[in-house]
Order: structure tokens, then C-alpha cells, then sequence
């Protein structure tokens, strides 16, 4: 499959897209735990910018957030002067593997709500881009529920084992070569519906 059919894939689903908050409170949770004042931040297929706007919390020096989709980016870019005022974030259009930048040169990777799209191929990209004791952030949807089927199975990549538990989402940092890797399960309940993912937590070496 194309970058250009993904992308377009995706622009159908921007406009859409931040009316599931549970994106959001994804991203406020993968960030919650990392240490402040990083230099760069990394957020890896940003949407509409949920993780890149959490990061901001952390007082980073700088955020560069990309996403294949043009039209995801630029819904994420329209809401930088409320949520961006100071310009930390910038905006890139173009696939997250390989990211855009030197080797060992970020502080912090993001990638919320993205895995399941990107494959296992990202965790060699991530372990280029962090500098030794960077922290990586994802989260991973469990094999036990995700179930993709019609047209949305197109898009997940069959390199990537969907864990079943926590120990088997932390094994996917570890395995791939990260350091002190971690998983908990995050689980919101709206009333009508329940959803959870793993939040994994790791380190370079």
C-alpha cells in the first residue's frame, strides 16, 4: 500500500477524529510520567496533535510533530495559537518512519493511538532517534480486542503482535532493545462503553 492511499485514508477521518476524547486522555497519560524539561520531542503520527499539545506540559524546548496525512496536520496546526501561544511545536507532513532528524538526537518519542498502524519496524527507527536515556512513550491496543476487519485491516501492518497482556506489551520495547521497559493498563469507562490500551514506558540504551 502507498503513502499516498494512506494518507488519503486518513484525511477522510480528520474532521472526525477529536470527537473521541479518548484520544486525548491517551496522550495526557502516555506523557504524565516523563521528565520535564526535555529537549525534543518527538511526537510519531501525530493526528491531529493530542500527544504533540500534552508534551507542552513537560516544558520542552522544542516539539516536532509529524503525520503522513496533510489533512490531519493541518487540523492539528489550527489549534496552536490557543494551545501553542510560545510556537514550541512544529508541524511536518510526511511518513513518521523513518522520522526527520539525526541519529540520537531526541529526548522523548511519542506515539499514541499510532502503533498499530506503523508495525514493528518503527522500534529501530525510535532506538536511531533517542539519545542514550531518552524515553520512549507508546500505546498499544490489546490483541484480545482488536479485531480489524474490512477496508481498516488494510492498514495494519502483520509485522507487529498485538499483546494480551502487560507483560507482553512491555516484551515489544524490550525485545526490540529498549531499556527498563514497563506496561499498565489504561481503561476509560464512559457508561456505555469500555476501552483500554496498553501505556508502555522504556528507555534507550
Amino acid at each position: 500500500m502507498t503513502d499516498e492511499s494512506r494518507a488519503a485514508f486518513f484525511d477522510r477521518t480528520a474532521e472526525q477524529y477529536d470527537d473521541d476524547p479518548f484520544h486525548g486522555s491517551v496522550a495526557e497519560a502516555l506523557v504524565e510520567p516523563l521528565p520535564d524539561a526535555p529537549g525534543l520531542v518527538l511526537d510519531v503520527a501525530t493526528g491531529t496533535g493530542v500527544a504533540a499539545y500534552a508534551a507542552l506540559r513537560l516544558k520542552p524546548a522544542r516539539v516536532l510533530a509529524v503525520d503522513l496525512s496533510p489533512a490531519m496536520v493541518a487540523r492539528a496546526e489550527a489549534k496552536a495559537p490557543a494551545q501553542d501561544p510560545d510556537g514550541r511545536i512544529e508541524w511536518r507532513v510526511g511518513p513518521a518512519v523513518p522520522l526527520p532528524v539525526e541519529d540520537h538526537s531526541a529526548d522523548v518519542v511519542l506515539c499514541a493511538s499510532s502503533l498499530h498502524f506503523l508495525g514493528a519496524t518503527a522500534f529501530a527507527d525510535w532506538l536511531r532517534v533517542l539519545r542514550p536515556g531518552g524515553r520512549l512513550a507508546f500505546s498499544i491496543v490489546s490483541g484480545a480486542r482488536f479485531k480489524p476487519s474490512g477496508p481498516f485491516a488494510e492498514f495494519v501492518p502483520a509485522d507487529l503482535s498485538f499483546p494480551t497482556g502487560e507483560a507482553g506489551a512491555a516484551a515489544l520495547a524490550s525485545s526490540a532493545g529498549f531499556a527498563d521497559a514497563s506496561a499498565r493498563t489504561f481503561t476509560v469507562d464512559t457508561g456505555d462503553r469500555i476501552r483500554s490500551v496498553f501505556l508502555v514506558h522504556a528507555t534507550a540504551p
